[in-house]
């Protein structure tokens, strides 16, 4: 007898696996320097606070039950309170839903916002968790290029007087992931008045805002209009393993995606938001380990960037990272390199391929590099490594 096959979801023809995802399995060799994942370093995760709080939080037999869907009560107390004072505004516990990472918060909003074809605004280079989310909800894909002060709001305003009429601009306006630059205040003022104007959402993702290194970042976008959806989480100030994350928005869109939510995982942990929310309130503390991730990637930053251009001089731009974790550089003799990172695996280091990020520009020559894991004298010797690769 023969057998058919069950068919698989037509939504899953376009989507593709995470380049770095794929990548960070080619970099796990000791001989390899990688400057390829987005990853915070593990050594400046709080592991002894971290037990402390569990250790509390397991007095209480309810921390082992299951939450509401909108997140465990104190936690959200406790976003609402800090995302008042980010803000600029009160913000309503009911604006307030903890998600599993913001990774979740995105993909439930995507199904809750866009509808098949829907149009949806992203920068480029772009986030890539991003793109996989549009991807798979159906969307239609429209970028916009990037300069050293985030979004270029002309091209945005040129493609509304032509007539397009997004859902959704999703940006990361603050350190960019992967272009390595901050929206300028002033564009943050138009994107959200743009957004009230023409009607669309405003995705803001904001996982690396707090990781600023000589002064915080300009206002979020979210200050300007309640058109403007906020993302963030914990994952790169205390724990990825905590998969905290949460969305700030209009209670409408909250109570949308807990519908949505429920029928994904039910809610999520009560132990580990127990967990975040002891952390976030023990504000001497978390200000004085802030302080110690900010200083510490603002040296390794200033020490990558200091090597580039000792090294490869007028042969490769790179740009100046205020905050966050990655700088993204660009050959200027056209050097290929997604060709380059065979040679550049063998020599030792790894990257992420500015191809990985694009949408429409196809970033042939440049790469993204993350500066988090590595130490000053370790990223020295990864730009050494880059540059016998690049001479091969």
């Amino acid at each position: 007898m023969s057998l058919t096959i069950p068919a698989l979801a037509n939504k899953l023809a376009g989507l593709q696996s995470s380049a770095i995802r794929d990548l960070l399995k080619l970099t796990t060799r000791d001989d390899v320097i990688s400057l390829a994942g987005g990853l915070p370093d593990g050594a400046l995760m709080p592991r002894d606070r971290i037990a402390l709080a569990a250790e509390t939080a397991l007095r209480d037999p309810a921390v082992l039950q299951y939450t509401e869907s909108s997140g465990w009560p104190a936690l959200r107390e406790v976003i609402a309170a800090r995302a008042s004072a980010e803000i600029g505004r009160t913000v309503a516990v009911a604006e307030v839903f903890i998600t599993h990472g913001s990774q979740q918060a995105l993909s439930l909003l995507a199904e809750v916002l866009l509808d098949p074809g829907a149009l949806v605004i992203v920068e480029d280079p772009a986030y890539i968790g991003a793109l996989q989310v549009f991807r798979a909800a159906g969307a239609r894909i429209v970028a916009v290029p990037l300069d050293s002060e985030g979004m270029r709001l002309d091209i945005l305003e040129d493609l509304l007087a032509a007539g397009e009429r997004p859902a959704v601009v999703h940006t990361v306006a603050t350190f960019h992931n992967p272009g390595g630059v901050t929206l300028a205040s002033e564009r943050r003022r138009r994107l959200a008045k743009l957004a009230e104007e023409y009607g669309f959402w405003v995705i803001e993702d904001d996982p690396y805002g707090e990781l600023w290194f000589d002064q915080p970042a300009p206002a979020p976008v979210a200050s300007y209009s309640p058109q403007v959806i906020r993302l963030s989480s914990v994952s790169k100030i205390l724990s990825p393993a905590l998969r905290v994350g949460w969305l700030i928005a209009p209670e409408r869109v909250c109570r949308a995606v807990e519908l949505l939510k429920q029928g994904a995982d039910l809610c999520g942990s009560s132990l580990t938001q127990q967990i975040t929310a002891d952390l976030l309130t023990d504000t001497p503390w978390l200000a004085a380990h802030i302080d110690s991730i900010r200083a510490t990637y603002g040296t390794r930053a200033r020490a990558l960037t200091t090597a580039l251009r000792a090294t490869f001089a007028d042969r490769l731009h790179c740009t100046d990272p205020t905050g966050g974790m990655f700088i993204w550089a660009e050959f200027t003799d056209d050097t290929n390199t997604s060709t380059l990172l065979t040679t550049a695996l063998n020599a030792g280091v790894a990257y992420v391929p500015g191809a990985a990020f694009a949408v429409t520009n196809t970033a042939d020559s440049s790469l993204r590099l993350c500066f988090t894991t590595s130490d000053e004298d370790t990223l020295t010797d990864a730009v050494t490594r880059l540059a016998e690769a690049s001479r091969v």
